[in-house]
């Protein structure tokens, strides 16, 4: 009989177990048990009735778990805030429909005898309009400089859009003839569609519904003709408001050479229009590329006394007025105060000529 013991019978050798326990150098420290996935209940727990034996864990570790909610929590708001500045503008703007209304006053200068004829061929040889501009070169803004919460680039844009409307609503040959107005419609502020439309359609010598005031217009019914170029001089000029909008003032003059169904061969007569315009812009405005009216004052002849408002019905060579020009009364109270008429100058009527 040896001395040294034999392996326990039925425990194979190296076996699990036995003698050599290959997991022996296995350490399952706390870091091991803190990421299991799977957690067993404890005894207490499992006699309480829990319904499984054991638990899952969190895949996240509770401090990445807590950098993950705080991240997400920072989108949610960053995504609202961008919906928030999406939908309500920084800067203070009326909303559609609530324009300002443009007031309107209209002047027709009566001419003091026949309106002399002009040569159709160099119609504004020797008159006053001889030096003017053409057609949109006289609609040049100054340089631009910022005015109030308004920077230089939007004061720009502003002269840009009001030189657009000045041009499409006097020298477009479309919009003077009583053709196609949808240029001049096209840029003005949502708020004062209405009022447009109304003049167009519905015109009336109440100071604010009068087509004359928003476009330089001749009746359709006088079938009158452009004759030449359309010399145009003036200034534009921008300030502030009292309620923080942008201003542009515009001043300009307007000649036109027209001839109409019994004009005498080879002549024509000189037609001048003064307007006298008050646009205004907010920053949704220059955004949009719109413009508000707010005051025209109009004076143009040769015209009869009758106040135009649908469009202008001018004298022509040869022709005169008919009838004298109206004092304005004051106890006149079926009128607005600008609806009167004045006398024409003479060097507006251009130079006489020759009729054959």
């Amino acid at each position: 009989m040896s001395g040294s013991a034999d392996p326990p019978q039925g425990t194979p050798e190296g076996a699990p177990g036995g003698g050599d326990d290959e997991y022996r150098s296995v350490v399952f420290d706390e870091s091991f048990v803190r990421a299991a996935r799977i957690q067993e209940f404890s005894a207490q727990e499992r006699l309480a009735g829990a319904p499984r034996a054991v638990r899952i864990r969190h895949v996240l570790p509770r401090g990445l778990a807590r950098q993950a909610v705080a991240l997400m929590l920072l989108i949610v708001l960053a995504f609202g805030f961008a919906i928030y500045m999406g939908v309500r503008h920084p800067y203070r703007a009326a909303a559609p429909g609530a324009g300002a209304r443009l007031q309107v006053t209209v002047i027709p200068l009566v001419p003091a005898g026949p309106v002399p004829a002009v040569p159709a061929d160099a119609p504004f040889t020797g008159a006053a309009a001889a030096h003017y501009p053409v057609g949109v070169e006289g609609l040049n803004p100054p340089p631009a400089h910022r005015v109030g919460d308004f920077d230089r680039s939007e004061v720009r844009q502003a002269y840009d859009t009001a030189r657009e409307y000045l041009f499409d609503s006097g020298v477009d040959r479309q919009t003077v003839t009583g053709g196609d107005v949808r240029k001049v419609r096209d840029l003005l502020d949502p708020g004062q569609l209405d009022q447009f439309d109304s003049s167009l359609t519905s015109p009336a010598a109440d100071g604010r519904h009068e087509a004359t005031g928003w476009l330089v217009r001749f009746d359709p019914a006088a079938r009158v003709t452009l004759v030449g170029d359309i010399r145009v001089q003036g200034t534009l000029d921008a300030g502030e408001t009292s309620d923080d909008q942008l201003e542009i003032s515009a001043d300009h003059t307007f000649v036109y050479a027209l001839r109409g169904p019994g004009s005498a061969e080879g002549a024509a007569s000189l037609f001048t229009v003064r307007r006298q315009l008050r646009f205004r812009f907010d920053h949704r405005d220059l955004r949009d590329h719109h413009i508000e009216v707010v005051e025209a004052d109009v004076a143009a002849g040769p015209l009869p006394c009758a106040h135009p408002v649908q469009g202008f019905r001018p004298i022509l060579a040869g022709d005169t007025a008919p009838g004298p020009v109206a004092d304005s009364d004051p106890y006149d109270h079926d009128r607005p105060v600008g609806a009167v008429c004045a006398p024409l100058s003479p060097p507006a009527e251009g130079p006489p000529t020759t009729v054959r």
